[in-house]
């Protein structure tokens, strides 16, 4: 069985997804000591990225690839995550802004037993964070929101690093209904209101310039993620209080 599945969600990553793949084939040996598995899934793409992709599923063994025939990150996610056979299944952001230094720190608690998921944090206490101004203050007045609407503890969201181990994720994913960038904050709402375990590692990060989100729609897509958050009464959890543990 493989110890760690990387799925890397793409749409339209002709450019980036050969020198991602590459990397963490050549970075991750050295610094995660047990078995990975690199997972591309590919979301609708209309580039040549899905035939990179096998191409790329037949030139190394570590790498498979899927392909989703609806656009949206967290829809990949969660039907890449659902039928992994994996003790962890974590994803990264096709541009690797996050330093892969992190990915031991990120998994060790899930293996260990300590915490069923990890998320890293560019504003938890240590991180080094690369990015502009309006970057920066968007992210915090999101997580701000966060605190003050749905009283979570997590302090980001939306960091494009995280992990689960599978039996968290086979108990919340069928709950989470987003499938695009508000999935990762559905997900860990439900995970605090389940009383799961968050770990949070702090993360060096540098902004990709080319970045493909779409900041007002996902703002607005987020928004209305939370008014239903706020309205949705939690189904098959338990009322135990969250727990978060400190970095």
């Amino acid at each position: 069985m493989t110890t760690l599945d990387v799925v890397i969600p793409v749409h339209n990553e002709e450019r980036d997804l050969p020198r991602c793949v590459d990397r963490l084939l050549t970075e991750l040996p050295a610094l995660f000591p047990h078995s990975f598995r690199i997972t591309v899934a590919d979301n609708a793409s209309t580039d040549r990225t899905w035939e990179i992709a096998q191409d790329l599923t037949r030139e190394h063994d570590r790498v498979r690839a899927v392909h989703l025939p609806r656009k949206g990150r967290g829809g990949a996610l969660k039907e890449v995550w659902s039928v992994s056979d994996a003790d962890v299944l974590a994803y990264m952001d096709v541009d690797l802004s996050t330093d892969l230094r992190a990915v031991a720190p990120l998994v060790a608690p899930l293996l260990s037993g300590h915490s069923d998921l990890a998320i890293g944090s560019r504003l938890a206490h240590g991180a080094r964070v690369v990015r502009g101004l309006k970057r920066e203050v968007i992210s915090r007045c999101y997580n701000a929101l966060l605190h003050a609407t749905l009283a979570t503890h997590f302090t980001d969201a939306q960091c494009g690093f995280k992990a689960i181990h599978a039996r968290a994720a086979h108990r919340l994913l069928p709950l989470v209904e987003d499938t695009a960038w508000f999935f990762d904050t559905e997900l860990l709402v439900l995970a605090e209101r389940a009383g799961l375990r968050i770990h949070e590692v702090p993360v060096d990060w540098v902004d990709d310039p080319d970045s493909r989100v779409d900041i007002v729609p996902t703002a607005l897509a987020d928004l209305r993620g939370i008014a239903r958050m706020r309205r949705r009464t939690p189904r098959a959890l338990p009322a135990t209080a969250p727990e978060r543990v400190p970095a």
